[in-house]
């Protein structure tokens, strides 16, 4: 089949060489790509929210599946485009309606979706400008740290741990009065703070059954030892150590199952990736958030350690099969360790050239491009988090240290990494 993906990180280049291997896929475009993807299909100039062109690609190239990366289109309604399209709508579209698609793009109708299906969450309260003193006087009351978060898509800024009263009200009143985030911080939602170990679970599901595909330990901190400002992702572990049968099997009966209930309850037409982005707190699982699609440095270890063809599990999700797919896993430990614009994650040059990307794809390390793009037959840097190496091993300090190895053989201006992603373990 034709199959035609959307975005441009290293979530897509590691999805476009997942997709490639399958037999089912015959030919593979991606919009708008980067110089990564370009070596598994044909990249095209467009948007991800210009569903019109999008349109037009599907029907000049004969698309039989789409696979939406990044949340903004789906937010914004793809799949409901594709479903009332004479031309599309016999299209396989990987991800949620724009309705289902509110538990990644409003935090307040997530935390509600948990309340009415009993998932253990943390305690939260919600305020626009029309209360915003009655919010004021709920932080100054509010135990420290507290979590303050803008209700829409913030592009991963939305999120305060502010640790002092003085700085939870400075936060509130910029993201409310001052509009931060524009129409994305009119809501805020106050959260009590959940003291743990973040780890992500990764599913797929057709609205009615699941199946789990992964999970992963992203560090989002730039600096080592977890310290300074937080990023999209500075690296990535799995299969994370803690994450043995006793906790996994809470995650499933507390949190997968129910949700997958709740949208098959409340209607919700849910056709793509869940991530569950969890806290284990004393071997308690608690979601910390909804993602509608696959995370970023996430899917870099995820991807690799899923020995099942994805496309087929795609296609599964589509014709009722689900349930019946078998899912299996390579028996290693895999690591992606992110190289970064010096700047990052504040100002940072873009156009920066490469140096000493060819020959370094071997058995046990794979070099997804994450902000890149090809000029002038030259691979330049287009984006803070640049170049992800994800590499096998028998344990994940084994697998640390390969990626390691690999990325000191690649410069840019300013190229920075952290070296002790997977400290801990």
């Amino acid at each position: 089949m034709n199959i035609l993906l959307l975005g441009s990180g290293g979530r897509e280049h590691a999805l476009a060489w997942k997709m490639s291997k399958s037999h089912h896929c015959d030919n593979l475009f991606i919009a708008p790509g980067n110089a990564g993807t370009a070596q598994f299909g044909v990249n095209l100039e467009i948007s991800v929210t210009d569903f019109e062109s999008i349109k037009r690609t599907c029907i000049d190239q004969k698309i039989n599946m789409v696979v939406v990366g990044p949340e903004e289109p789906l937010v914004k309604g793809i799949y409901d485009f594709f479903q009332k399209d004479e031309q599309l709508e016999h299209i396989n579209v990987v991800g949620p309606s724009a309705e289902a698609a509110q538990l990644e793009g409003s935090k307040a109708f997530s935390k509600k979706f948990m309340q009415r299906h009993a998932i253990p969450t943390a305690g939260y309260a919600e305020f626009t400008v029309e209360n915003f003193e009655e919010g004021k006087k709920y932080i100054s009351q509010h135990p420290l740290p507290v979590v303050l978060k803008a209700d829409g898509l913030a592009a991963g800024k939305g999120v305060v741990i502010a640790i002092t009263h003085e700085e939870a009200l400075q936060v509130f009143e910029e993201m409310i009065i001052n509009k931060q985030f524009g129409e994305a911080s009119s809501k805020v939602v106050i959260e009590e703070f959940l003291q743990g170990i973040e780890v992500s679970v990764f599913a797929l599901t057709d609205g009615e059954v699941y199946q789990v595909i992964g999970h992963a330990k992203d560090y989002k901190r730039i600096g080592e030892g977890d310290t300074g400002l937080n990023t999209g992702g500075m690296g990535c572990v799995s299969p994370v150590p803690f994450m043995d049968g006793t906790f996994m099997t809470k995650v499933e009966e507390r949190i997968i199952k129910p949700t997958i209930n709740g949208l098959s309850k409340e209607k919700l037409n849910y056709h793509g990736f869940v991530f569950f982005g969890l806290m284990n707190v004393q071997g308690e699982p608690f979601v910390i958030e909804y993602n509608c699609r696959m995370g970023d440095p996430e899917t870099e270890v995820v991807m690799p350690l899923l020995q099942t063809d994805i496309v087929a599990l795609f296609a599964a999700m589509d014709n009722g099969t689900l349930a019946n797919a078998n899912i299996e896993f390579y028996p290693h430990s895999c690591a992606t360790v992110m190289a970064v614009s010096g700047g990052y994650p504040g100002d940072y040059k873009k156009h920066l050239p490469i140096e000493g990307l060819t020959d370094l794809q071997t058995d046990d390390s794979i070099v997804f491009h994450a902000g890149t793009k090809q000029l002038d037959n030259k691979v330049v840097t287009n984006g803070g988090r640049v170049i992800a190496v994800t590499s096998y091993g028998n344990n994940i300090a084994e697998a640390v240290e390969k990626s390691k190895q690999v990325l000191d053989k690649i410069s840019f201006e300013g190229m920075y990494y952290r070296r002790d992603i997977g400290y801990e373990f």
